[in-house]
């Protein structure tokens, strides 16, 4: 009987272990999925020297802040330099209630034929009317050379430069620059070097 009892006794405490032992396995892996999920920290994706070099002032400080966006969490950085004008701001995009790369699909519209096709009626009609001029010079325009697919998006006064890296897409925009392709050259500057940190 005590046999019995010494056996139950074991058999008792290696289940015990056992389950202490799954279940610190899975706060674990919950700990690690959270950490693989949580965004990239946009103040360490560029350094005061890289916006020096690009921008030619130096960084007095950093300003971290986070606002939901259209279902995404937008970690974002406002780089301010001596001359606030020359300032940069990054924002990541991280998950909220939607993908980051679902909704990039979705605002830009990647894999749809059928934008394609509005773009040739319009141009098949041969007019543009003043509200179709305007909303020419807002549509995003792609920029070659920058991770996945880059686009700029703006007018010939302000925009930004938007870049997809897998799950996730970052937004860089330049201050301190009138001509708006000088504009976007620093900004896609700003972005390989933020895409190496990433």
């Amino acid at each position: 009987m005590k046999n019995l009892l010494r056996l139950m006794l074991c058999f008792l405490l290696l289940a015990g272990v056992s389950w202490a032992v799954q279940k610190t396995a899975a706060q674990k892996t919950v700990h690690n999925s959270a950490r693989q999920t949580k965004a990239a920290d946009p103040c360490k994706l560029l350094t005061s020297g890289d916006i020096q070099a690009v921008q030619g002032d130096a960084v007095q400080e950093t300003k971290p802040g986070t606002q939901p966006a259209g279902g995404l969490v937008m970690s974002q950085c406002l780089f301010r330099t001596a001359n606030p004008s020359k300032s940069v701001s990054v924002a990541i995009a991280s998950a909220g209630s939607t993908s980051p790369r679902v909704f990039w699909q979705k605002q830009f519209r990647t894999g749809h034929p059928e934008s394609g096709e509005k773009e040739k009626e319009k141009t098949a009609a041969g007019r543009k009317d003043a509200k179709e001029e305007e909303d020419e010079g807002t549509q995003p325009r792609t920029i070659q050379g920058v991770g996945e697919q880059a686009y700029w998006v703006g007018s010939p006064l302000v925009g930004a430069l938007y870049v997809l890296k897998g799950n996730t897409f970052l937004r860089i925009s330049v201050g301190g620059v009138r001509e708006e392709s000088v504009r976007i050259q620093k900004s896609v500057a700003l972005a390989r070097l933020a895409l190496k940190r990433l």
